[in-house]
């Protein structure tokens, strides 16, 4: 095995790469459990969201004719839309949101420790452990979602509602254009910061620690730490290649429209996503069983 410290992250995370992709029934585990929650949640989702629409009076007519050549009469029609439609869904989201964050919480750590002791059986179970780490990584998420709402209003009231109160024009490009680039600055900053709740999991089942414990170890990784973040890092660009790439292929049959079915383009975007989830599910698992790898390596490198 490569020592720890004569190699970089990214360059062991290559290797990682391939051995994962010969061990393609650690990706099937991970799939399974990740859908396993996925679709059921999405069908309860859906369900709602129907509910909503049937029994909330929105011109869909209206939005549906929305052009960008008219943005003040898009975005009056919009507000409207939002206007009529935020109560149902916050009052939907009020029980139905905690419900499926529970529940995931439960169901991820169960995955996790599946697919964990899959690739490496002397790996600790620590299903109790890990059901609070989890629970407080989904909270950290959250958080930084409640961020990214946050920095969404104010990019609105910048460049849409503070224009229109004063009687000028809205400015979309510049929204869009604010929005594009403050969700990708979140996402690559979280893709920084948070590799320490993604490794206390794996400390947890190395070393049969508790929360506190592997929380605590997850920040004294010693010369771990900075290969920990690039791996961490290069996940976030991975994830944002894959949502580019999912939108492009998404999108290449639009050209063809005219001799197109919608019947094709539906489960062309099906497919697509399937493709996009499955392919984010095996860097899910390459990154943990970097990580993984890397802190074996270390323990063999380290003086004693």
């Amino acid at each position: 095995m490569i020592a720890a410290g004569t190699v970089r992250g990214t360059q062991s995370f290559v290797h990682t790469l391939t051995a994962c992709w010969k061990r393609p029934s650690l990706t099937a585990l991970e799939v399974l459990w990740r859908w396993a929650y996925g679709i059921p949640a999405l069908a309860v989702i859906w369900y709602e969201a129907q509910r909503i629409v049937r029994e909330t009076p929105v011109d869909w007519g209206a939005l549906q004719r929305m052009t960008v050549l008219d943005p003040m009469g898009s975005a009056t029609t919009m507000a409207k839309a939002m206007e009529a439609l935020l109560p149902p869904v916050m009052h939907a989201v009020a029980w139905l949101g905690p419900v499926l964050v529970a529940v995931w919480v439960v169901v991820s750590a169960v995955g996790r420790t599946v697919v964990m002791r899959r690739a490496d059986g002397r790996l600790h179970a620590r299903l109790g452990t890990l059901i609070v780490l989890q629970a407080i990584r989904v909270v950290a998420l959250l958080g930084s979602f409640a961020v990214w709402f946050a920095g969404m209003e104010w990019a609105a009231g910048l460049t849409v509602t503070g224009p229109i109160a004063v009687g000028n024009e809205p400015n979309l490009v510049g929204y869009f254009a604010l929005v594009i680039v403050g969700t990708l600055g979140l996402f690559v900053l979280w893709a920084v910061v948070s590799w320490a709740l993604s490794v206390a999991p794996l400390l947890a089942m190395l070393r049969g620690l508790g929360v506190g414990g592997s929380l605590a170890a997850a920040f004294r990784v010693g010369p771990l730490k900075s290969k920990l973040v690039e791996i961490n890092l290069v996940m976030g660009i991975v994830k944002i290649a894959l949502l580019v790439l999912a939108m492009v292929f998404s999108a290449s049959p639009l050209p063809f429209e005219s001799v197109v079915t919608p019947e094709f383009l539906f489960w062309w975007w099906v497919l697509v996503t399937a493709v996009y989830f499955v392919a984010s599910d095996f860097f899910h698992v390459a990154r943990q069983v970097a990580y993984l790898q890397l802190w074996r390596a270390y323990e063999i490198s380290a003086p004693r």
